[in-house]
């Protein structure tokens, strides 16, 4: 008997800083992220290598630190690197065929685990979308193997063929994909129009992946959504009715967490999903407040949410996992959050469930202030 399930894959870690760049992740923690992320995608880290540098190279990598890294993938027996920023179609050949490994980088990791947990039609669409439009100025890659001949009578022709095969393919694939997903927004936003004419207001969950938005979901609905101590263990949105304390009923949507370096591919794909946002009445920014990058998380979804033009929303913000502070301790991280004195914030804790019966209050008085200013705006115009 033969097992069938493939190797896990071991991956070497690699983060490069561009000197005068102010990434708002420190790189020694954004690579931290980057290993979180490969777990849950199934790999096992064995390595990692940190480099700043002037200006990116052709191997992205200065050539010491490949070196470096070519001895270091020998010596852990590496079958994967992977790159914490997106690399270019050449780097990404130049450097496999250096380390003679599969280079991949930290978009193509995202990908991968989104395709792994899109559960519904739209997710899948989406996820494949974002994978398609990700891989088609890759493709050259693909035919490396005619290239090595040097060009030439009886390798050009072939070669090109099936490249320009390959992206029409591709092409038609993504157009394919397009239109299946306005057909999907096409539905939601009828499902959108349903919710208006009954009159319930929607409070959207919004935060950095893995902040505990699906554990705080299911504290207020009682549902049983997914919610795992990974990175994305919650891609496709799900929505259930909840009771305000003044006994009117809104709708509570979870979506999708955002994180910082988020593939532009895979935020215009999953606009579909991302419109739920533009509809919500009130969003539910839900931040870790154990986490030492908590304010630069914040940052994070600021920054996704001005991109989406959702800026103005108003916005009620649960600071989580506060049971894990000392209360000594909660204070200073609260302030170290720098948030504006206008923003209203709640501390709780969605896994003992503290501090939900205030958190709802907030959440029925901000509803109710926007619903008032609309009725206000209505009566003048």
């Amino acid at each position: 008997m033969h097992s069938t399930t493939p190797p896990q894959e071991r991956a070497i870690l690699v983060g490069v800083e561009v000197k005068g760049s102010h990434p708002p992740i420190p790189l020694e923690d954004s690579v931290e992220e980057l290993a979180q992320l490969a777990d849950t995608a199934g790999a096992l880290v064995v390595g990692r290598l940190l480099q700043r540098i002037e200006r990116p190279s052709p191997f992205y990598l200065g050539r010491g630190k490949l070196q470096e890294l070519q001895a270091l993938k020998e010596a852990t027996q590496a079958t994967l690197v992977i790159f914490d920023d997106e690399l270019t179609p050449g780097q990404q050949r130049n450097l496999e065929e250096a380390l003679k490994v599969k280079v991949i980088d930290r978009s193509a990791l995202i990908l991968d685990i989104f395709a792994k947990h899109a559960r519904t039609r739209a997710g899948r669409l989406q996820v494949e979308l974002a994978q398609h439009q990700y891989l088609l100025p890759r493709l050259v890659g693909q035919w490396a193997h005619l290239e090595r001949l040097g060009g030439g009578i009886g390798t050009r022709g072939p070669g090109e063929s099936q490249l320009e095969t390959d992206r029409r393919l591709i092409r038609k694939r993504i157009q394919r994909l397009e239109n299946a997903l306005q057909e999907v927004r096409a539905q939601r936003t009828v499902q959108r129009t349903r919710r208006r004419t009954a009159g319930l207001p929607v409070v959207s969950l919004v935060g950095y992946t893995n902040a505990g938005k699906s554990t705080l979901f299911n504290a207020l609905t009682h549902a049983a959504v997914r919610a795992e101590d990974r990175l994305f263990s919650t891609l496709d949105p799900v929505t259930r009715r909840i009771v305000l304390p003044d006994g009117t009923f809104a709708l509570l949507t979870d979506t999708v967490g955002f994180i910082h370096k988020l593939p532009p591919t895979l935020v215009a794909a999953f606009h579909a999903t991302l419109e739920e946002l533009e509809e919500a009445t009130v969003l539910l920014h839900v931040v870790d407040i154990t986490h030492r990058n908590a304010r630069q998380q914040v940052q994070v979804v600021d920054e996704t949410l001005e991109s989406l033009g959702l800026a103005t929303k108003p916005r009620v913000l649960a600071l989580n996992k506060v049971d894990k502070l000392a209360p000594v301790q909660v204070s200073p991280a609260v302030s170290a959050l720098g948030l504006s004195v206008r923003e209203k914030t709640v501390l709780v804790s969605a896994a003992h469930r503290w501090g939900l019966d205030t958190l709802c209050e907030v959440l029925a008085e901000t509803i109710h202030e926007v619903e008032e200013s609309r009725r206000v705006v209505h009566f003048v115009n």
